[in-house]
């Protein structure tokens, strides 16, 4: 069994404490962190315009995009499913990862529409394991004696997804605006070969007996999966989940795509994408101290309020660049502080042996449902008013998602009660 989480002996590899197997766990799910968010970060936000320079219509782009948010209706529970029940957790990470790179290697195919759907599925099937996964090991290493989560320590491991992400979004907008969208294909593969290699060096955990199982099972309770999901407070925790990340599907899917029709070249899109990453890691680096002057559920309302204001600032005024710079810097409470809060609650309603399934859940309802929707309900919304009302929509997507968070922090404040 790894050792517990450390918080002494100094400083070691990406700020994090050195010393037993828990700080090693914990370096090396930074360095994964880095490596896929770096993978996304060259994927996500260019996708769009490599396919468009493929010639194919709008249409043809949002069901590529939303292809994502397809396998995470499936994949991210039927992963989590099979961490539980075997404990191998990380062995899992590495195996998808590997999938997951060969199934990139499709991009280096002649392109055509079917596949570029195949390879795309089958990417994102595999590496729909990562991150739910990635997550489930920290928090296991992050656990607190009252169920929760220390989310300062949480904040040093996911700012280095932040930090992969930054520096491919900005490297990859200066190299593709110097070198053509032909060099798309492979660089996606290669980033997706550095997934593999951080997969790989994660440090293996060994799988509890079957006596402790039991055991912990035991001791955790009767709960389910859906007796957790039937409580009111999770239900309304969802849903807004839901509602609040399918608004953001709409920067997710076109945001690249409403700048570059707007005019902008792609050095300026990526720093636009950049600069909420910017904001991001600074929100994960001190998170600690700044979620402690709120609930988790203020935090997820105040997240999405911003968001409604974010997005309709978006519609509103993208060809105004300083205001869209201003919205941007939005994504530090809208993405990161929704995200560490949900991370967190994620944590205290599904401990233990249903934590990987919890986090599953978390992937499936709240990105992929909702990239589904958005995606291509976002492809009809540009087709029929154009990308501005895609931002609309969307702010108020969020803030029907603050209602939601509002409800869930009144009905577990009642549940306390009682």
């Amino acid at each position: 069994m790894t050792e517990p989480p450390s918080g002494s002996g100094g400083s070691g590899s990406f700020g994090l404490p050195r010393g037993g197997a828990s700080a090693r766990t914990l370096a090396a799910s930074a360095a994964l962190s880095c490596a896929y968010f770096a993978a996304i970060g060259g994927f996500n936000p260019y996708a769009p315009l490599w396919y468009k320079e493929l010639g194919l219509p709008v249409f043809a782009i949002g069901l590529l995009v939303s292809l994502s948010s397809w396998t995470r209706l499936f994949a991210p529970y039927a992963w989590g499913a099979l961490a539980d029940r075997t404990g191998q957790r990380v062995q899992i990470i590495r195996w998808t990862a590997l999938a997951s790179c060969i199934a990139g290697a499709g991009f280096l195919l002649p392109p055509q529409l079917a596949t570029l759907v195949i390879a795309t599925f089958l990417m994102f099937s595999f590496n729909a394991a990562i991150v739910p996964l990635t997550e489930t090991v920290v928090a296991s290493h992050l656990s607190t004696a009252d169920g929760g989560m220390d989310t300062r320590r949480y904040g040093r491991v996911r700012m280095w997804g932040s930090i992969g992400f930054l520096a491919t979004v900005v490297l990859a907008g200066w190299w593709y605006e110097h070198f053509g969208m032909r060099w798309f294909a492979l660089t996606t593969f290669a980033l997706l070969a550095l997934v593999v290699l951080m997969a790989w060096r994660m440090p293996l955990q060994a799988r509890p007996s079957p006596a402790a199982r039991s055991a912990a099972a035991v001791a955790e309770g009767s709960d389910s999966v859906l007796a957790v999901f039937a409580r009111a407070e999770v239900r309304w925790f969802f849903l807004g989940v839901f509602l609040t990340v399918l608004a953001h599907s709409a920067l997710y899917a076109f945001f690249s795509l409403f700048l570059d029709a707007l005019g902008y070249s792609k050095p300026v899109i990526g720093g636009l994408w950049a600069i909420s990453v910017v904001v991001e890691i600074f929100w994960f680096a001190f998170s600690g101290r700044l979620l402690e002057r709120a609930t988790l559920h203020h935090w997820l309302v105040a997240a999405s309020l911003l968001a409604a204001l974010r997005f309709a600032m978006t519609a509103a005024f993208g060809a105004n660049l300083g205001l869209l710079l201003l919205a941007q810097c939005g994504h530090a409470i809208t993405f990161a502080a929704q995200h560490t809060a949900c991370i967190a609650l994620i944590t205290r309603y599904f401990p233990g042996r249903l934590r990987g399934r919890g986090q599953a859940l978390y992937s499936v309802l709240g990105y992929g449902l909702s990239g589904v929707l958005g995606s291509l309900g976002g492809a009809w919304l540009v087709d029929h008013l154009g990308y501005a009302a895609v931002f609309w929509a969307a702010s108020l997507c969020a803030l029907a998602g603050a209602f939601c968070g509002w409800r869930s922090l009144v009905c577990e404040a009642q549940q306390t009660k009682s």
